[in-house]
């Protein structure tokens, strides 16, 4: 029991380790996740930003990003002035390059310097349409939005989805990819680029809102993106069933 004991976590620490050591792959496989985004999709109009500073300098050269803001209209919700006030979902997928060492990583990494305080994480499984289904990493966080002219700081409940999507498999798991990616190298030469698709909402009081977001209607609107979104976005017939 005790040899055990701390033989896994060696064995766990040298397998992971062991993507320092890789030689680059030859063939490159592309992940079979779209990075062009719609302009709208289900009602849903998309809104596309670039990505920030620290995103841009922290990951590889290669590394592709795919970002939007995406608003849809709150039925016969108004604002004082008249003003369609709508449900707000922020998109982000990310495309790896081929140096795992400098490739995208698990978003429990980067979302503290989001201002993210992660408070709650966990799984679900969305199910499609055509009789699909794949796993989603679930995060509660409280963000907080720094002050800016004429604004105090803010903090806002918010909850995200996310999930990899490799040339013909998808995972929650950040580890689970690496050993992937590993097992690739080693044995057919190949590395992939995988997509990492992150959806998130804010919910309970919201300042443009006069009543609260209950966090299960922000979950229901996520999956509901997230089902149409992955339908369009990704090549079912690449992903093995």
């Amino acid at each position: 029991m005790k040899w055990s004991a701390w033989w896994l976590p060696l064995w766990l620490c040298c397998t992971l380790g062991a993507v320092y050591l890789l030689p680059q792959a030859g063939e490159t496989a592309q992940s079979a996740a779209k990075m062009s985004l719609p302009g709208s999709q289900n009602g849903w109009w998309f809104r596309t930003i670039g990505p920030s500073e620290d995103e841009v300098g922290t990951l590889g050269q290669e590394t592709g990003f795919s970002k939007a803001i995406c608003l849809k209209p709150r039925k016969g919700e108004y604002d004082a002035d008249g003003r369609i006030i709508p449900d707000r979902i922020d998109l982000s997928v990310v495309l790896s390059g081929s140096d795992l060492n400098s490739s995208i990583h698990r978003p429990e990494r980067c979302m503290p310097a989001q201002g993210h305080l992660i408070t709650g994480s966990g799984n679900l499984n969305i199910k499609l349409p055509n009789g699909r289904a794949f796993d989603v990493k679930r995060l509660i966080s409280v963000q907080t939005l720094p002050a800016r002219e004429g604004y105090p700081a803010i903090k806002l409940n918010c909850v995200t989805y996310y999930f990899f999507v490799g040339h013909n498999r998808i995972t929650d798991g950040h580890w689970e990819r690496t050993l992937i990616d590993i097992k690739d190298r080693l044995l057919r030469g190949m590395d992939q680029r995988w997509a990492y698709i992150s959806t998130s909402m804010w919910y309970g009081k919201l300042p443009m809102l006069e009543k609260e977001i209950p966090i299960d209607e922000a979950d229901e609107k996520l999956r509901g993106f997230l089902t149409n979104f992955a339908m369009d976005q990704i090549d079912w017939d690449k992903i093995s069933r």
